[in-house]
Parts: C-alpha cells; structure tokens; sequence
C-alpha cells in the first residue's frame, strides 16, 4: 500500500521546524529575521512559533501508513 502523506501535514511540518529554528537562533542572539530592534524581532520570533506549535499540535499529522488508512477509514464514517 503506498498511501501519500498530506500537502497539509508536510506544510505544517516544515513550519514547525523552521518555527523551533528561528526560536534557537533567537536564543542564541541571533537575529534570522533581520528587524531593527531586538524586541520587536525577540515577540515577532514567539509569536511565529506560538503560533507553529499550536497548528502542528492541533491537526491530525498522519506520517505513517496506518495512520493515513486510520483518516481515510474515519473521513468514510464521517461522511455516512
């Protein structure tokens, strides 16, 4: 069975890691998304990975093959 994972649970997981890498940057003093002032780029910084987080945690990221029969069986009961 050769089932694809999502578009969205790719997207979601790409944020995720550039989110938590943006985070260690900030931790270390450095500045990845280049705006003048050190706060602005420090609440800019959380607000992304706040934000990342709570997407990646909320939705429903199937990685595996049971995972993604798992959704397709539950998207068909759904739908009755």
């Amino acid at each position: 069975m050769s089932e694809k994972i999502s578009s969205g649970t790719i997207a979601r997981t790409i944020i995720l890691i550039l989110a938590l890498f943006n985070q260690v940057l900030a931790m270390f003093g450095k500045s990845p998304l280049d705006i003048a002032g050190e706060d602005i780029s420090n609440v800019v910084s959380l607000i992304f990975t706040i934000a990342a987080s709570a997407a990646a945690w909320w939705k429903n990221n199937s990685f595996t093959a049971a995972a993604i029969e798992g959704d397709k069986m539950m998207k068909r009961i759904k739908e009755n």
